[in-house]
């Protein structure tokens, strides 16, 4: 069963205590070096805040006096570290409320986890920590950390820099650990989420925007809980200029299985998290490596004007390679101008190519500086948006100990021209891992062992400047639920709602088939309703032209699939229609999502959708109408005239409002939705309620 999407009415969280306590307590501290109280009491003992540790057996741990309880240390604990066996978690966090801790991280696994009856004692917990004005972090976690307020209370070691990470898995983070420390760079702030009991990913994300030492958001996430409060946190902090970069898992079909409608199908979990991160300008990954190498990107250079590549490189088969890798992902490799080919040319030996790609065939053995001249030239040029420079750059100071020192210089002269210049520069070297790669990162440039995951990251970039602004629409009021659907129920809602229909009838017998008919236009459509299948079982019969056609076709119907009733429907002409399929379904974490694509009975087989978070307004909507594949079609193909657009626009928004403020609808759809150059008419409905 689909449930329906309630939104949570959780305001923005004060999360100081959580991030800069002014005292900690670490529950359950421990000389055994095996368990999670030993591991964070050893790291919070390394900052300068007051350290309270606790165990209830022992006087003492790690040499220093260890109190029973919270309440037993008798001075005020902003924060408490709870890491003790799952029987004994609920009663500490009491104690520690109780002794007026503001801020509880849970680190006690088994409560959550542990089945239906453990979740809602879990709740209950959150409750009475909301109630006494705390805030929980977990449990089930890894800890938190905040290298800007000398605060870390996690069990593995995170290095410092500007990206605040986020993770439901503490195997992931840790992973993340060691991929960005090999790129120079490191977290500002760590949270684990663990089973989000009270704190939220949404509340992390809005306590980061306010947060002056970090820079972009890492975020690995299972469940998004009210996935709206997400989005709309991640938009808020993509307004900051703080990009968020999501690593998301259950994005696969499996959820959709039991979609009784083509657009619950086809709007998998996957497909609304992409929605959501259209809406919010986040960026999704697949991988820890990938969201390494987007976090480069973005906190190192700025996104390209355009996708216009000059490849700079110090061999011909690395100049080869890193072309037609940009060639593959759409760039432009330009042959350079005369007078930049000149000016490259200049800083070159004789031999060197200059077009585009240059090769400087041999000039960084007799000159390394003048990979920097040549950067300069290429930086400064208006025919380029990005510079790949790719090869060996770096490895130099194998050669010799004086070529080593003025590839360093080069390095710093590059990082420099960079910083002052609006092009985009990346860097791709086989030394990824030397003084020189090492010293333009930490000035600023991307660097990157693989040609491929640069050219991703500059493909990533470009995409990024080119979105339109972004936005989370906001849900309309509720209105009076609907209890019962079918064909005509639902066809009669949607036209109240603004959508067009073809006029039309419903007989349930043959005097009240020829009584509708004479209401009608011929030719005419004859429905069996009551199949939700009614197309692949024969159960649409089309262009009935006169009284004997139609009585023909009732009696058919009636022999092959004995429907409840049938609906006669005037036949609109679709020799210059474009097809479309326009649907929303309502996921339990996000609420509705949009479905435009090509319709009709091709549906499936041509799968060219787009996806939106609803509700949609009619600009929304024509945008994601041309952003499909098919979208040629409407534009007028191949002598064919250009349809109506903007009235298939109009039928998205109303159906999209419609099923935005009915929260109860599991699945609505239009499909086929008939574009003819006049008008936009709906050629079927169907209402799926949770």
């Amino acid at each position: 069963m689909t449930t329906a999407y309630r939104p949570m009415t959780t305001s923005r969280r004060d999360l100081t205590a959580l991030f800069s306590p002014r005292s900690v307590a670490v529950v359950g501290a421990s000389d055994d070096q095996s368990k999670y109280g030993n591991w964070i009491a050893r790291h919070a003992l390394r900052g300068d805040r007051p350290v309270h540790l606790v165990n209830r057996a022992r006087t003492t741990v790690l040499g220093r006096p260890a109190a029973p309880s919270v309440t037993a240390i008798g001075e005020p604990v902003d924060l408490a570290v709870i890491a003790v066996p799952a029987a004994g978690f609920e009663a500490a966090v009491d104690d520690a409320l109780a002794a007026g801790a503001k801020a509880i991280v849970g680190i006690s696994a088994g409560l959550g986890e542990s089945g239906v009856d453990g979740q809602l004692r879990e709740r209950a917990l959150a409750e009475r920590v909301r109630d006494a004005g705390a805030c929980l972090l977990g449990p089930n976690c890894l800890g938190v950390l905040d290298h800007s307020a000398g605060l870390d209370l996690a069990s593995n070691d995170f290095p410092a820099g500007s990206v605040a990470l986020l993770s439901q898995s503490g195997n992931i983070a840790i992973e993340l650990a060691a991929l960005v420390a090999d790129h120079g760079l490191g977290f500002s702030r760590f949270a684990s989420l663990g089973n989000q009991a009270d704190v939220g990913i949404a509340d992390l994300i809005d306590a980061c925007v306010d947060h002056d030492e970090t820079e972009a958001i890492a975020i690995y996430c299972e469940d998004f809980r009210d996935g709206r409060r997400f989005a709309e946190a991640a938009l808020r902090a993509h307004h900051a200029g703080k990009p968020v970069v999501l690593l998301a898992v259950g994005r696969g079909a499996a959820a959709a299985r039991g979609a009784r409608s083509h657009t619950g199908a086809m709007v998998s979990p996957g497909v609304v998290v992409d929605a959501a991160c259209a809406a919010a300008g986040m960026e999704l990954v697949s991988t820890p490596t990938e969201m390494t190498h987007l976090l480069q990107g973005l906190l190192r250079t700025r996104p390209p004007r355009g996708r216009r590549a000059a490849v700079f490189a110090d061999g011909g088969g690395q100049a080869s390679v890193a072309s037609d890798c940009l060639d593959a992902a759409g760039w432009r490799v330009d042959e350079f101008s005369p007078v930049l080919s000149a000016a490259v040319a200049a800083e070159l030996p004789p031999t060197a190519a200059v077009s585009n790609p240059v090769d400087v065939a041999g000039g960084g053995e007799q000159d390394i500086s003048c990979f920097s001249r040549v950067t300069d030239r290429l930086l400064g040029s208006d025919e380029i948006d990005a510079v790949l420079l790719t090869g060996f750059f770096g490895g130099y100071v194998g050669y010799s100990a004086e070529l080593g020192a003025g590839e360093l210089l080069t390095a710093h002269d590059i990082a420099a021209l960079h910083r002052d210049r609006d092009t985009t520069l990346v860097v791709q070297t086989m030394s990824w891992q030397s003084q020189a790669a090492d010293a333009l990162r930490a000035e600023g440039v991307p660097v990157y062992r693989d040609v491929a995951d640069a050219v991703w990251v500059l493909d990533r970039l470009a995409a990024r400047a080119q979105r339109p602004p972004r936005t989370v629409p906001a849900l309309p009021a509720q209105a009076e639920p609907i209890t019962s659907t079918g064909y005509w129920q639902a066809r009669r809602l949607l036209a109240d709602a603004g959508l067009p229909f073809v006029s039309a009838a419903e007989a349930a017998t043959h005097d009240e088939l020829r009584a509708a008919a004479s209401e009608l236009r011929y030719p005419l459509v004859l429905k069996a309703l009551g199949d939700e299948h009614k197309s692949d079982r024969g159960g649409v019969l089309l262009g009935l032209r006169d009284d004997a056609e139609l009585d023909a076709a009732w009696h058919d119907l009636q022999a092959r699939l004995s429907p409840p009733t049938c609906s006669v429907e005037e036949q609109t002409d679709l020799a210059d229609a474009v097809e479309l399929i326009v649907g929303v379904r309502s996921d339990p974490r996000f609420g509705p999502v949009v479905l435009v694509g090509i319709g009709g009975v091709h549906t499936e087989l041509l799968a060219d959708t787009r996806c939106a978070l609803g509700p949609v307004d009619a600009a929304s909507a024509r945008e994601l109408l041309l952003s499909l594949r098919g979208s040629r079609l409407l534009a007028g193909f191949r002598g064919r005239p250009p349809v109506d657009v903007d009235g298939a626009a109009a039928a998205v928004a109303r159906l999209s409002e419609f099923a935005a403020a009915h929260p109860e609808i599991a699945e609505i759809e239009c499909n086929p939705v008939a574009v003819t150059p006049h008008r936009a008419l709906c050629l079927d409905a169907r209402i799926v309620l949770t």
